[in-house]
């Protein structure tokens, strides 16, 4: 027979932020728990409110199963003091010992338990060892190391097992406890009174009737939904944020979307402060006209029914987003009033890292490297001209087009230099100071204000971009500049002095960073020579990145495995054209025969020179096949190779399967005469070389 338990773990409010891992942690520890006795459920629910934490197992046993316990005993010959310690530890006697194989073995049948026993011990278990993130002490021993630790005061406890309230409680040191009841709490305004629950079955029910709803998911979709309708009457929609969703659902029992509105005049101020401070100080939702602008209107998620139909607390709301909103205008208002370049000058006021200087240190420092990944070519000019970066003897000849060429780089040059020396200025403004999210992107609107080029004014808003995998790839040439400078300056900067991550620890995002190098490289087909200090780093970031893209890790070792590869680029489109090959039968067949040669060389402890060399003896027909088919295969390898064909070298590398099999199959490669062994070998060696031309195939996993 089995029956439903009920553990409800009634507090003060749980921070919304906590709530969704607090039911994952209280169905592992609970599980982990009943497990120990040999119980399992047949199914777990878990439900959060801001006041309680709610557990349901379905279909537990009522008694643990019976089990036999077995003790491996002393020998029977053993000494008497030995097997007189043993029967004391078991409390068993001579006679009721088994004996096996001339050893002494205590066999204890231990009866069943019932499963409220199991059950009292999980709930001392979870709640002495809950994992909050951040929790206090109370009680008559607060100040003591035995009272107990939780989010929030413990109110109550309602422990029910089909429709038994255990018996027990929480102790809290003194003569206070938290015992086990059957009585809950619903909505804190609309029912405070008390509620008795009869048995698992009506749990959910009774606390809806008294304005509590216990599912997250159902609080999230009422919010959602509702405030979907309120923007649709009036002709808006809501800005999409599942985070802003989840959050509301933890600050109520009971959600009631609410409409507002807000003076129009604050849409003077740049939408991202607005829409920031109504999520961020207020938790509302921003909505949009059917234009794309952002609308005056903001919806506030209330936790009760009111009366009025929620004119009062949308007036209070109201008042307060615009104090919130005068402050941002008036951060916004100020800030104009000083250009960036004055702004900048208080840089050198700000430590970067005492290693490293100010931010006016570094920023002088991505200044320079933005100028320089211009100049060079890296990061090409959008209208680049045929013959620019050759590098001719004489500029004389190449015309007009040359040196429109030259200006539109140097103009580039310019002004990435010039964004990047004030990409950082606004770290020193009233409204990032406020609001430390926006930065960049306030820097690009105090740009654009000043009436700064309208590619220094973007650069300034995305160099930070890309910050995660989801975020756009800039494109534009000045704002690619100023990005990757500014990344890089940070990766060769800690690096030299030895702060790089260690584990899961990142305190410099330099993880981070390096994958934005490698999206704005790649992304942009850009051709940067990767300092060898970080190239270990990066190939790590890279795997970690093409992972998502389908590409396998081992073929990524295999290209970096032969050195000398520092261009993401042309590693990538190594990599995929190995990627495409080897999942091809000839490409897994030449693996197959690759191997095998490398096994032989490794066995032999044959480091071989891979260079043609005559045979000293007259060839078996397979081995002049082979030696043929290396000559041309190297040689085309070697050209395809170098004009970054990877395809056709691959291609090319296809041809020497046949061989290589034929070669195996008739040729013996240790033959008693050492001649044959010793060249036979080099030929192997050979195989290896040309085939390491692509990529190390031994790094390649099946």
């Amino acid at each position: 027979m089995s029956a439903d338990f009920l553990l409800e773990l009634l507090s003060e409010e749980i921070p919304a932020r906590m709530q969704e891992k607090a039911s994952a942690d209280l169905q592992r520890l609970f599980e982990a728990e009943i497990a120990k006795a040999g119980l399992a459920a047949e199914a777990i629910e878990t439900y959060a409110t801001p006041r309680r934490l709610a557990l349901i197992a379905r279909g537990l046993p009522a008694t643990t199963q019976a089990v036999s316990e077995e003790t491996k005993g002393p020998k029977v010959s053993a000494p008497p003091q030995a097997l007189e310690g043993f029967l004391r530890k078991t409390g068993l006697t001579r006679e009721q010992l088994i004996e096996r194989d001339g050893i002494l073995f205590a066999i204890v049948e231990k009866p069943g338990r019932p499963t409220t026993h199991v059950l009292h011990n999980a709930i001392q278990a979870i709640v002495h060892n809950f994992p909050w993130p951040k929790s206090m002490r109370w009680g008559a021993a607060s100040s003591s190391s035995s009272s107990l630790r939780w989010v929030r005061p413990l109110r109550g406890i309602v422990a029910i097992f089909g429709d038994e309230v255990l018996n027990g409680a929480i102790e809290l040191g003194g003569d206070q406890k938290v015992p086990y009841v059957a009585t809950t709490y619903g909505h804190r305004f609309h029912h405070p009174g008390p509620i008795t629950i009869g048995s698992v079955k009506d749990y959910a029910e009774k606390l809806r009737a008294c304005h509590v709803i216990l599912d997250p998911a159902e609080r999230r979709g009422i919010i959602e939904g509702g405030a979907r309708a309120l923007a649709e009457a009036r002709g808006l929609s809501v800005i999409p944020d599942a985070g802003l969703v989840a959050e509301n659902a933890g600050l109520t029992e009971w959600p009631v979307p609410l409409l507002g509105d807000f003076d129009p005049a604050f849409l003077e101020v740049p939408r991202e402060v607005i829409q920031l401070t109504m999520r961020t100080n207020q938790k509302y939702f921003a909505c949009v006209e059917a234009n794309g602008k952002l609308a005056p209107s903001f919806i506030c998620t209330a936790n009760i029914v009111a009366e009025d139909g929620g004119a009062a607390i949308v007036n209070g709301n109201r008042k307060v987003l615009a104090a919130r909103l005068s402050d941002a205008k008036f951060f916004w208002e100020q800030d104009l009033k000083v250009p960036l370049a004055e702004q900048a000058k208080k840089l050198d006021q700000i430590v970067f890292h005492e290693k490293l200087g100010t931010v006016a240190d570094k920023v002088d420092r991505v200044a320079k490297l933005a100028r320089w990944l211009v100049e060079e070519g890296v990061v090409p000019s959008a209208g680049s001209f045929p013959g620019e970066s050759r590098g001719p003897a004489s500029t004389a000849d190449l015309g007009p087009g040359f040196r429109r060429g030259t200006e539109e780089r140097t103009r580039l040059a310019d002004m990435a230099e010039q964004a990047a020396r004030l990409a950082k200025a606004d770290l020193v403004t009233g409204m990032v100071g406020e609001f430390p999210e926006l930065q960049g992107v306030m820097g690009g609107y105090y740009a654009h204000a000043e009436g700064l080029p309208h590619e220094v004014a973007d650069a300034i808003r995305d160099h930070y971009k890309p910050v995660g995998q989801g975020d756009d790839v800039p494109t534009a040439p000045v704002t690619v500049a100023v990005s990757l400078a500014d990344k890089l300056d940070r990766l060769l900067q800690f690096f030299a002095i030895d702060e790089t991550p260690t584990g899961s620890k990142d305190p410099f995002a330099l993880r981070r960073s390096a994958l934005g190098v490698i999206r704005l490289l790649t992304q942009n087909g850009l051709r940067l020579a990767i300092p060898a200090e970080l190239l270990d780093f990066f190939a790590d970031r890279l795997k970690v990145q093409q992972r998502e893209a389908g590409v396998r890790h081992d073929l990524i070792d295999a290209v970096f495995a032969l050195g000398g590869e520092d261009d993401l680029v042309r590693l990538l489109a190594r990599v995929k054209a190995l990627q495409a090959f080897i999942s091809t039968e000839d490409g897994a067949n030449l693996l197959a025969g690759y191997k095998r040669a490398a096994n032989i060389l490794r066995k032999e402890e044959w480091a071989g020179t891979g260079e043609a060399k005559p045979l000293p003896y007259t060839p078996e027909p397979a081995e002049s096949a082979l030696i043929a088919a290396l000559d041309a295969a190297e040689s085309a390898a070697d050209a395809a190779v170098k004009d970054e064909n990877f395809e056709a070298a691959m291609a090319a590398l296809a041809g020497l399967r046949a061989p290589i099999d034929a070669f195996f199959d008739s040729v013996t490669v240790n033959d008693a005469d050492p001649v044959k062994r010793e060249a036979r070998l080099e030929l192997l060696a050979r195989i290896r070389g040309a085939v390491h031309r692509v990529a190390d195939f031994s790094k390649i996993e099946g």
